[in-house]
């Protein structure tokens, strides 16, 4: 089993950025639900493995492939005993799966979700729409820091933003990609870059690989 290589969100004094942890098992919880999108996989298998006796019986897993053979890994996680695993073809379609299975949670269920930012983003706020604290909810990042980002002028999201500056397909406007961000809509906030001098043209760079 390769290694996973845990990303870190960059510092910011943005009080609103999101920051993430590493998955370590809840043991009070009555069930988990882990929620997990491609290379993210790999940490399921670390919580899992270093979870006590019991955890993996009350752990259904959802899992979201993005291209990955996830076999080897899923059978990791079998032979642990995992009461359920469901595997997806992709992080959209985990996403309509995870809207029922919250419609049906218990209490004492715990959240865990790793993957890309985009992600884990848009689980939690799937989580608080379901009323549940969004510092609740276990978080980490793996694969990608690309952005979700909507344009305050348009209010268009663009998804998988790797560029500090980029163009809003629906207006556009070219937008600077800034730190704030918003759990509801699960997204950071693209203003005009070139509100101050419309003839600017700034620099761009790919700053969320």
């Amino acid at each position: 089993m390769a290694e996973a290589q845990p990303l870190t969100a960059p510092p910011s004094d943005i009080k609103s950025r999101p920051q993430y942890g590493v998955l370590r098992p809840v043991t009070t919880a009555d069930k988990n639900l882990i929620v997990a999108e491609g290379t993210g996989i790999w940490a399921v298998v670390r919580l899992v493995g270093e979870a006590p006796d019991g955890f993996a019986g009350r752990t259904h897993l959802l899992y979201a492939e993005t291209g990955s053979d996830p076999t080897h890994d899923l059978d990791v996680l079998r032979a642990f005993g995992l009461a359920t695993i469901d595997v997806v073809p992709d992080p959209h379609e985990a996403l309509r799966f995870l809207e029922r299975l919250l419609d049906s949670a218990t209490m004492g269920t715990r959240l865990y979700t790793i993957g890309s930012e985009s992600f884990v983003g848009q689980v939690v706020q799937h989580a608080i729409t379901h009323h549940i604290d969004h510092t609740s909810v276990m978080t980490e990042l793996s694969g990608s820091l690309a952005r979700r980002v909507q344009c305050v002028h348009c209010k268009h999201t663009t998804e998988d933003v790797t560029m500090s500056i980029f163009d809003c397909p629906g207006c556009g406007v070219a937008l600077l990609v800034r730190d704030h961000y918003s759990r509801r809509l699960a997204a950071f906030q693209g203003v005009s870059a070139t509100a101050e001098d419309p003839n600017e043209r700034p620099e761009r760079n790919e700053a969320y690989r």
